[in-house]
């Protein structure tokens, strides 16, 4: 099959023909059908975070189950299904306390299946796993509880967003911050994650929401994705623009950038008592700093949110449930489908800023 490989930091990935074996025990082979370029990827591809090479990157994808390994249960052939980039053991203490996005078995597999073995080969040596998905490829091997069944009307760009974009950025209103209607919400960063945070918070029902960003047709998607104010950081300052809009500060600032200057720009705008939550993943180098006492004596809060807190299988058919309502935008998200030969000219558009999230699409044939 064809993969995308990343030999080395800040080249371009190579499309080649790779080896993939077939799925063992508690296992599932998917064909790829649509699968997203994020910023996740793009901070291993620059450098900014650091994994373990060769790998095939990509996570947020959905596909068509063709096999299944041993014991295997809640997937056939034939499925149409989503991989979830955080598998969950089911049986360890996060698990048990209902957070499976916390799952150990993350911190474990550090580019490999969770039995320390690969199943990808090129140019005769093993491939690193991409948080157990690797779906810049035409198939992927991936652990039994990487996958969720889904309709089959369903179009897979839609399906492939939910593995991540959407489910980060809604997570983090509804799951991570419980925004609560009536509130004041600031979004900083207004990409593909960006954009689901405004409209997670629209469905919460924040009567006032500003997003802001620094590129021009971001800010005009925001306001179709329900943002009610929208602040240029090239022209303004965003703490003071917040700060005015919203009366005195927002209740609830969510950070969708990956930048300790923005972290530190989404606490500075909130009202006493307010929460900030970090989204965006910053270079490993950065540190986040705080603003000393007034910090403590306004009473604000800083979390963090790792893919939208969420508890995967109840939260995504809630996802769709809202989507088939219409009260989710998720066509509207996707403003480029490329083949995979062209992944570096998707990697190249995301780091320009251009569209709002680009799919690699696969043949399903």
């Amino acid at each position: 099959m064809r993969a995308a490989v990343l030999y080395e930091v800040g080249q371009p990935l190579a499309v080649e023909e790779v080896e993939l074996d077939p799925p063992r025990q508690g296992e599932v082979l998917v064909r790829i059908a649509a699968t997203g370029v994020c910023h996740s990827d793009l901070h291993y591809i620059k450098g900014d975070l650091v994994m373990p090479l060769p790998v095939v990157l990509g996570h947020e994808a959905a596909g068509i189950v063709e096999a299944v390994g041993a014991g295997v249960q809640s997937v056939q052939p034939g499925d149409h299904v989503v991989l979830l980039f955080a598998p969950a053991c089911g049986r360890c203490r996060y698990c048990a306390a209902g957070r499976p996005h916390l799952c150990e078995m993350r911190l474990r597999v550090r580019g490999r299946m969770p039995d320390g073995t690969s199943r990808l080969h090129a140019r005769g040596e093993d491939l690193h796993h991409f948080t157990c998905v690797s779906s810049w490829a035409e198939r992927a091997v991936v652990p039994e509880s990487g996958v969720l069944r889904v309709e089959r009307d369903l179009p897979f760009a839609v399906c492939a967003l939910l593995g991540c974009a959407v489910t980060t950025g809604v997570g983090a209103v509804l799951n991570t911050a419980q925004v609560t209607p009536g509130s004041t919400v600031a979004v900083f960063g207004l990409g593909g994650v960006g954009l689901n945070v405004v409209q997670g918070a629209r469905i919460a029902g924040a009567v006032t929401i500003v997003g802001v960003d620094m590129l021009e047709h971001r800010l005009d998607a925001a306001r179709r994705f329900g943002a009610t104010h929208t602040v240029n950081a090239r022209r303004d300052d965003p703490v003071k623009a917040i700060q005015d809009l919203t009366q005195g500060g927002a209740d609830y600032a969510f950070e969708v950038i990956g930048r300790a200057a923005t972290v530190r720009q989404a606490v500075d705008c909130l009202a006493r008592g307010g929460t900030a939550v970090a989204v965006g993943l910053p270079p490993a180098r950065e540190e986040l700093a705080l603003p000393g006492p007034a910090f403590i004596l306004n009473e604000k809060t800083l979390r963090a949110c790792f893919y939208g807190s969420a508890r995967l299988r109840h939260d995504i058919p809630r996802l769709l449930a809202l989507y088939h309502a219409g009260r989710l935008m998720l066509d509207e998200l996707v403003t480029a489908a490329l083949p995979l030969e062209r992944v570096n000219e998707a990697v190249a558009a995301l780091d320009r800023g251009d569209g709002l999230r680009t799919i690699l699409e696969m043949h399903t044939a």
